[in-house]
């Protein structure tokens, strides 16, 4: 199919189905049930979900490939956001021409980057892309870009939002004033209840959901491309590559840029759900948080950073908002006493005690299963490929009688 082979395809579909079938995928529990704390087929929840898949997807291109670990790609991220948002300020708010925009401008902010950044590697590589992003960050933060010259660049702390002395050039055409798509607001749903459940189908989301579907499908064939072979050449060995004559440089060059666009496509789709931009999705903690999407789902893997940024965003949104008055409801049951205890012990896991959860997962992955869920799950297949039983093989011969 499209040029992938049937493994690739049977993966491709299956993503494309979860995706696509999100909405009842994450509401497994009635909407009056107790459990029901765990749904997490909310709009917003679900675009989050894909958008940071194509941001950990964009960064395994570079780090799962080659092997050069960049501490500063939420630069690119933020860069995203602030360029759709201008978008929204001078033309109209029709995403494609920002989206457009964000492409282009993270993609030279990367070969910027890339061309200073690449002339090191290992641990050098990855301090100047930290420092790089931490710059990016200051000066998106500072007074200086907030107004350079009497125009709002990034409007500093506040950030930066549509106003309605914006020229908008294009708005007259819709009249539209929320973020769309020629016409097919971001922000319309359609909820259909069945039962209990109420599931809705936002259009936000498949937007977003396309685009991933998309850039999964360009993931694969870039994987599977010479181009991706090269890449996996100057993980296992460059400097080998460079002693017969290849020039590696312009491939990571390629990756770094690849990488940057496919971020600032994200941070593009962040600002299409919100028109806001502002400095935190540059802060450092943003890079560390892609990193660990990576190499908890399985860095190098097609599958892995996706199931890694859905587990960190899960966590961030679902159990972050489990208070103590969740927990008394659960132990409720309970003799009084025993009620109290369960909730202190848990207590400390949930709430704003979430990262801790996170990292004593993200600590037993890593001792356990380096090569990420990814890894967990080949396990357990080939567990049950192992317990199967075997069908006993006919002679090839059959004996004389």
């Amino acid at each position: 199919m499209f040029g992938l082979a049937k493994k690739d395809t049977t993966l491709f579909i299956a993503v494309a189905l979860i995706a696509l079938c999100a909405p009842f995928i994450l509401n497994p529990f009635p909407d009056n049930s107790t459990l029901a704390q765990f749904n997490a087929g909310y709009p917003d929840l679900m675009a989050q979900f894909v958008i940071f898949g194509i941001f950990a997807m964009g960064f395994n291109i570079l780090f799962g490939l080659t092997g050069y670990l960049s501490f500063g790609h939420a630069a690119f991220l933020g860069v995203g956001s602030y360029s759709m948002v201008w978008m929204f300020k001078l033309l109209s708010y029709n995403v494609l021409p920002g989206l457009i925009l964000a492409v282009i401008v993270s993609g030279l902010f990367a070969w910027l980057i890339g061309y200073i950044s690449l002339r090191r590697s290992g641990i050098y590589f990855s301090i100047l892309t930290l420092a790089f992003a931490e710059m990016t960050y200051r000066i998106a933060f500072s007074d200086l870009m907030g107004r350079f010259l009497g125009i709002i660049v990034t409007n500093g702390e506040t950030g930066l939002q549509v106003y309605s002395i914006d020229p908008q050039v294009l708005l007259g055409y819709t009249g539209i004033q929320a973020p769309h798509f020629f016409g097919f607001e971001m922000g319309s749903s359609l909820v259909l209840n069945i039962g209990n459940w109420a599931f809705t189908f936002n259009f936000g989301f498949y937007f977003c959901a396309a685009i991933f579907i998309v850039l999964f499908f360009l993931t694969i064939r870039i994987f599977r491309s010479p181009f991706g072979l090269m890449l996996r050449s100057v993980k296992s060995n460059q400097q080998r590559m460079n002693y017969t004559g290849v020039n590696s440089k312009p491939y990571t060059m390629a990756a770094f840029i690849i990488s940057g666009m496919y971020t600032g496509l994200a941070g593009g789709l962040l600002a299409a759900m919100d028109p806001l931009a502002g400095s935190e999705r540059m802060f450092w903690t943003e890079s560390g948080a892609v990193v660990l999407m990576t190499i908890l789902g399985g860095a190098g893997t097609l599958l892995g950073p996706v199931l890694g940024a859905g587990f960190i965003k899960y966590f961030e949104n679902i159990f972050s908002k489990i208070n103590d008055n969740v927990l008394h409801s659960w132990f409720a049951f309970l003799p009084d006493g025993m009620e109290n205890f369960m909730v202190t012990i848990i207590h400390p896991f949930v709430g704003k005690g979430w990262h801790l959860t996170l990292g004593v997962m993200f600590m037993l992955i890593v001792i356990f299963l380096p090569g990420g869920l990814v890894e967990g799950g080949q396990r357990i297949s080939r567990l049950f490929r192992r317990n199967k039983p075997k069908t006993d093989a006919k002679p090839a011969v059959e004996p004389a009688e």
